[in-house]
């Protein structure tokens, strides 16, 4: 399947993404990650993304486009994929499914993941204890990134509403019970849409 996975910091995008690569095949594209990768390799868009960084600026939606498609163009990803927090914006939603129309191999599903704040914030500080992530120890810091996330994905998640590729899915519970539930979720799609 092709899926994006949609949720705010600490919903459990990249622990949903990896359980579902593995049932369901393909590669679990973690975007934040392969920024840091882009970045850390030295590779002309990581550069680029570094400068924005440094400045303190968002990364452009060009940018983050063009290491999307890079990433998606391997061969890992030719046939099925979950990609975890790209698309961010509609202009880049827009450009995904441009590029996966043009590969003849469009979204199956997009997967957000519901929660609720007050657990965001006890996952973001257990996860900062945990991982040593200190980006999640500021609870100002913390809450600025989630109030980003909503107003920002409102539009993101209209545009997919429209589209009928949205599939929404209480976050909430074990890590087993949401895989479940996001499972489920797919499986009627299938049977819905083919």
């Amino acid at each position: 399947m092709r899926i994006v996975l949609l949720g705010p910091p600490a919903a459990g995008k990249g622990t949903q993404g990896g359980r579902l690569a593995g049932r369901f095949g393909g590669a679990h594209v973690d975007t934040g990650e392969l920024l840091r990768t882009q970045v850390e390799s030295g590779t002309r868009l990581g550069r680029i993304a570094r400068e924005h960084m440094e400045r303190g600026e968002l990364l452009p939606d060009e940018l983050v486009i063009a290491m999307a498609e890079e990433r998606l163009a391997e061969p890992d990803c030719a046939e099925e994929f979950v990609l975890d927090g790209f698309p961010r914006t509609v202009p880049q939603a827009e450009a995904l499914d441009r590029h996966l129309t043009d590969r003849g191999a469009p979204l199956h599903a997009v997967v957000q993941l519901r929660i609720s704040t007050d657990e965001l914030h006890r996952r973001l500080a257990e996860r900062a204890r945990t991982e040593d992530r200190p980006d999640d120890d500021d609870a100002e810091a913390t809450r600025r990134r989630i109030d980003s996330y909503l107003r920002d994905t409102r539009r993101l998640v209209d545009y997919y509403l429209r589209r009928g590729l949205l599939v929404q899915v209480d976050a909430m519970g074990s890590v087993e019970q949401v895989t479940e539930r996001i499972a489920g979720e797919l499986a009627a799609r299938v049977r819905e849409h083919g």
